[in-house]
């Protein structure tokens, strides 16, 4: 079963290699262009221009991206009061990534500790 991809700008919950190997062989994954933008500069500013690059092309080569539309925009939108009243402090992409598993019907995958115990997550440290 696919699962989605919440890519972090906290990198440090993944390592590099729960990023390349472990989490992509487990399952088909999918994502969207603004998870791949917020992975793009965490790996800038913790690895350098290179690095960055090398995992960005192996990322768009084993991930689905996904095309957004505005009602996944106006998803996202709806669910980050609820998140907020709740004390979440979540980010627009990650309220769109989780929104959009939930449009899919799969699950959330992601390092961040705040979906720790939301449904249709799946928590990776």
């Amino acid at each position: 079963m696919a699962r989605f991809f919440g890519i972090l700008t906290r990198l440090s919950s993944f390592s590099r290699e729960t990023l390349t190997t472990r989490a992509i062989s487990q399952a088909d994954l999918v994502t969207t262009e603004f998870n791949v933008l917020e992975l793009t500069y965490a790996l800038f500013r913790d690895f350098g221009r290179d690095e960055a690059a090398n995992v960005i092309t192996f990322i768009r080569f084993k991930i689905e991206i996904v095309p957004t539309e505005d009602s996944d925009y106006l998803n996202a939108s709806e669910f980050m009061p609820s998140a907020n009243r709740t004390g979440k402090k979540l980010s627009l992409v990650e309220a769109l990534g989780y929104s959009y598993s939930r449009k899919l019907g799969i699950k959330f995958l992601t390092g961040d500790k705040e979906f720790i115990e939301m449904e249709n997550v799946e928590y990776v440290k």
